[in-house]
């Protein structure tokens, strides 16, 4: 690493941090150290900092806005990037969004409906940012990321810009085949023209239904298992016994069944293993195999 934490350090000076606690940067709250962490500004430090990392052959990884994923208690080796301010803009131009990676999902769904626009009204109320979205291909009340993205940009490992077609990003139920390595930078959207005062009413539906069914008084990640084919995690769960199960500081919620909450010093290691015990106890009752949604990083 020292390579590299030169040349990043005489590009970035003090705003390269060595063993960067990540929990406070996690919507979990869990999580170990980073070797190096750095935030950038813009498209051209994502650039040179990955380029840099590449050529000294360190793993780069970046964090977005630390939801939807549980980072090991050991923490992440080589350099975790977090994208700054410079990636929040949003612009419009008629039907057609552009969206920084690191822009609040729930933000430019707010927007969009303030501008009479549909597509993204489902959007209410999901934590993390546009570029994290994108990677899960975020969806919910019968919408989803894929139905409305018509182009992705960003940077690969080498620090060279690329942009990709829905089809280059290979979307899926809850997940996406992006290139290895490739870091998201905006996201442009296609959306159709909606009568305000009825897009509002749509997210307001959506709104009361999410605080009457998810946890909203203690950290978590979100849904923790996606919805295997015609089933629904959430009921296979509470089948299954999970509602309130503990494991050391961590439990299934009370209210809904497919998300685990930190009651206040949970590790990884709990919430992993609560997650392998709920994935024995519905194969055993129902002979269904789920598959995490929420992606394990770091050194595990």
């Amino acid at each position: 690493m020292s390579g590299l934490e030169r040349e990043l350090s005489e590009r970035f000076g003090a705003r390269l941090r060595a063993n960067y606690r990540l929990a406070e940067l996690t919507s979990f709250q869990i999580g170990g150290p980073a070797d190096r962490f750095l935030l950038v500004e813009d498209a051209a430090e994502l650039a040179a900092a990955m380029a840099l990392a590449d050529r000294h052959s360190v793993p780069c990884f970046c964090l977005g806005s630390g939801t939807n994923l549980l980072v090991s208690d050991r923490g992440i080796r080589g350099l975790v990037l977090k994208l700054g301010r410079g990636f929040s803009r949003i612009e419009f131009n008629g039907l057609e969004v552009r969206a920084g990676a690191a822009a609040q999902f729930a933000d430019l769904a707010e927007l969009t409906v303030q501008h009479g626009l549909a597509g993204l009204e489902f959007g209410e109320g999901i934590p993390g940012s546009v570029g994290g979205g994108l990677v899960m291909n975020a969806g919910a009340f019968g919408g989803e990321m894929a139905r409305v993205v018509v182009a992705v940009h960003g940077v690969e490992a080498s620090g060279e810009s690329r942009s990709l077609s829905p089809d280059e990003v290979g979307f899926a139920y809850r997940r996406t085949a992006l290139p290895a390595r490739f870091v998201i930078a905006a996201v442009d959207f296609r959306l159709a023209a909606g009568e305000p005062s009825s897009l509002r009413a749509r997210v307001s539906e959506i709104h009361a239904k999410r605080v009457s069914r998810q946890p909203r008084n203690a950290p978590n990640a979100g849904s923790i298992f996606k919805n295997p084919p015609g089933r629904f995690a959430g009921r296979l769960l509470e089948a299954a016994g999970l509602k309130g199960e503990r494991m050391g500081r961590a439990a299934f919620s009370d209210q809904h069944a497919n998300f685990i909450v930190n009651l206040g010093g949970a590790s990884a290691g709990e919430v992993r293993a609560l997650i392998e015990l709920a994935r024995e106890r519905v194969q055993a009752s129902a002979g269904v195999t789920l598959e995490p949604e929420v992606r394990l990083v770091g050194e595990w």
